[in-house]
């Protein structure tokens, strides 16, 4: 079963019934055991990098999350800040990440934001698919997803980029390396493209 990994942030119950109407049958725990069971793992985030982060280092879930994730290969999709948490870094405080994707999370630069742009991005956006993806299969044309952000990721490897979005100038608006997928929207909040995404997500095999 798809599990929602509960480290306590996140919305939760928002993912879930998402997951729901997609006719996903899902969970929501912070059961190793459980975990340990998962079929599909979401990772989810809202609010401050290091709030997350603490709270994850704290909740003991790291080592069953690293097992299923890193040895099984079991697929995981971090949301938001949870798709942050994924890198080894993040210039919004001084934990580090879960490092699974090479790179780190950064502010959106002031100086390459046109004039009176305001921070945080909020709002519709549309995304570009940048390699072929599982996640994209049957997406309805001109995709675009809701965001709320003020940090992006930075990578090492652009091959892990699954797609980008435009504020500004072109950011990081998703990650895929194998097993491990990463949107920085809500795909919860994003109508019947986030409805699409997340059973596209319940489908994989890898």
């Amino acid at each position: 079963m798809l599990t929602i990994v509960n480290y306590g942030v996140g919305n939760l119950s928002s993912m879930q019934n998402m997951l729901k109407k997609a006719g996903v049958s899902c969970t929501i725990s912070a059961s190793p055991a459980e975990i340990s069971d998962a079929s599909h793992i979401i990772l989810p985030g809202v609010g401050a990098f290091d709030t997350c982060a603490g709270k994850l280092h704290q909740s003991g879930l790291i080592e069953i999350l690293h097992q299923k994730v890193i040895v099984q290969k079991t697929p995981v999709l971090g949301v938001c800040v949870g798709h942050q948490l994924l890198f080894e870094s993040s210039e919004e405080g001084q934990l580090s990440g879960l490092g699974w994707i090479k790179g780190k999370v950064v502010k959106f630069k002031d100086e390459m934001l046109p004039a009176n742009t305001k921070i945080p991005h909020m709002g519709w956006t549309d995304v570009t698919l940048s390699k072929s993806s599982k996640l994209f299969e049957g997406m309805y044309s001109e995709p675009r997803f809701y965001f709320v952000h003020s940090y992006h990721a930075q990578l090492k490897n652009e091959s892990d980029a699954l797609f980008y979005a435009y504020y500004g100038y072109r950011f990081v608006a998703g990650v895929e390396q194998g097993n491990i997928m990463g949107v920085q929207f809500h795909p919860e909040k994003s109508h019947k493209f986030g409805l699409k995404l997340l059973g596209n997500f319940a489908s994989i095999c890898v």
